[in-house]
């Protein structure tokens, strides 16, 4: 961090006052470029800015600051003190990553003046920084901004010990990442049913016969992906696969539900949600049996028989759903 300022200040792109060495903003043509429509009069206000006579412009921002009594310090050229944070992140970013690294992302509430004067000190540099940006939405609780601060929070440890993992995924993909993710108790059990419903077709389709994923699907997973990352179209187009594939089963046609669970498993993995039984549950040999025996009925065409077998297993804790390969049971 030293000899990157160190180098600034060569460069003319830099200067030091008596209280720290500061980048000059001038410098940098396209100064402001991640404002996201706020003016840079309107997000200096929002910023800490503090009034120092020596700078060449108020926007100047500090890039290593002395050192006042009380704080840590390191040697420099300009005597003992600490870079600033945006020269700590742009440093670590160039260093790890390299020029030119694919994304950057965080917060909305950093684009300005965070990322901006990270990406300023690159350009006035002449290193090529981030190619792409990405700033997500807040989390927030009954419409405010989940924190510490407010006391409205919830460890991400806290909440998948009570909820399953997948669940809050999916919670997750249902939002748009540059919108605010609402995490309560009722978006939390709302994502619970859906993963159920998608939980339930994987494990009806799981006789199917292995075919190719229907191409239509893949490509409007393509496109929604490819349209900033909309993973809400993506969760609708899951939805929606396994509507027709269910309707396909309950007329008969597995030949026509099966491109089309194919496709529900094939985007679903890709955005890292896993379906259907986590492991398939430990089903004891007496329950086997009565679903062997179950199926014999239904092949025997003798419902009645079949029905009774069902309610005896349901009522030891299991749920019977039937597929295409026959009985499956799962809790």
């Amino acid at each position: 961090m030293v000899s990157w300022v160190t180098d600034l200040v060569a460069s003319g792109v830099a200067y030091e006052t008596s209280d720290g060495v500061y980048l000059s903003v001038a410098t940098v043509p396209d100064y402001g470029l991640l404002k996201s429509g706020q003016s840079l009069d309107a997000m200096r206000a929002g910023a800490r800015v503090e009034v120092n006579e020596e700078k060449g412009s108020a926007r100047d921002f500090a890039l290593w600051k002395k050192v006042k009594p009380g704080e840590p310090s390191w040697p420099s050229p300009w005597g003992p003190g600490r870079p600033g944070w945006h020269t700590e992140c742009v440093v670590m970013a160039l260093d790890l990553l390299g020029d030119g690294f694919d994304l950057h992302g965080g917060g909305q509430d950093l684009a300005f003046p965070h990322h901006e004067n990270e990406r300023a000190q690159a350009v006035a540099a002449g290193r090529e920084f981030a190619r792409r940006w990405a700033h997500n939405g807040f989390v927030v609780v009954g419409g405010e901004k989940m924190s510490k601060s407010l006391g409205n929070f919830t460890t991400l440890t806290d909440l998948l010990a009570a909820h399953d993992p997948r669940a809050y995924r999916l919670l997750v993909l249902q939002s748009h990442y540059r919108a605010p993710l609402e995490v309560t108790g009722s978006s939390l059990a709302h994502a619970s049913a859906t993963l159920r419903g998608l939980d339930d077709f994987v494990r009806r389709a799981a006789g199917l016969p292995e075919v190719d994923t229907d191409r239509a699907a893949v490509e409007a997973f393509r496109a929604a992906m490819d349209d900033d990352l909309s993973t809400p179209a993506v969760v609708a187009l899951l939805s929606d696969l396994r509507r027709q594939a269910n309707v396909h089963l309950d007329e008969g046609e597995p030949e026509a539900a099966a491109p089309l669970a194919a496709a529900v498993r094939e985007i679903a993995g890709a955005v890292g949600l896993t379906l259907g039984p986590a492991g398939d549950e430990e089903v004891p040999d007496d329950v086997h049996g009565l679903v062997a025996r179950r199926d014999q009925a239904r092949s025997d065409r003798d419902f009645a028989a079949a029905d009774a077998l069902r309610d005896q297993i349901v009522g030891m804790g299991w749920v019977v759903e039937d597929t295409p390969s026959g009985t499956k049971v799962h809790q």
